[in-house]
């Protein structure tokens, strides 16, 4: 369930630990149809026979598509009720820690960082972690 917040209680609020989304399973059919869409179709994501010899023992999942599912999994966990509209502004850290084998589930657990003003706007920062289940 998502936590609803306004621009004010951004204003005021640092540090605030959301509720984990709801599990998403990644299926090959996805991880497939984002290989060709991106012209990433690399054989330990999109070959599963050949995959099973190699070195992750399946196929696993494209780091970017794991990174394309946050905005899926934020609006799951946090709702500005009066933005008007919410962009990407950019991503400071990001790192692939693991592979993510096919068909498992993720979720994502955020924490609030901070907010301020800029550019006419509010840009509000957040540290999320993806889970794999």
């Amino acid at each position: 369930m998502a936590t609803h917040l306004t621009l004010a209680d951004l204003r005021t609020t640092t540090n605030l630990d959301l509720p984990p989304t709801g599990w998403l399973q990644v299926s090959q059919d996805r991880v497939n149809a984002f290989g060709a869409a991106t012209n990433d179709e690399q054989w330990i994501h999109v070959d599963p026979e050949r995959a099973r010899t190699g070195p992750f023992g399946g196929t696993i999942v494209h780091g970017y598509l794991t990174l394309s599912l946050l905005p899926h999994f934020v609006q799951q966990s946090i709702v500005i009720d009066d933005a008007g509209l919410l962009v990407n502004y950019g991503i400071d850290k990001l790192r692939f820690p693991a592979p993510v084998p096919v068909g498992s589930n993720l979720r994502l657990k955020i924490r609030l960082l901070e907010a301020q003003e800029k550019l006419g706007g509010m840009l509000f920062r957040l540290a999320t972690e993806m889970e794999v289940e």
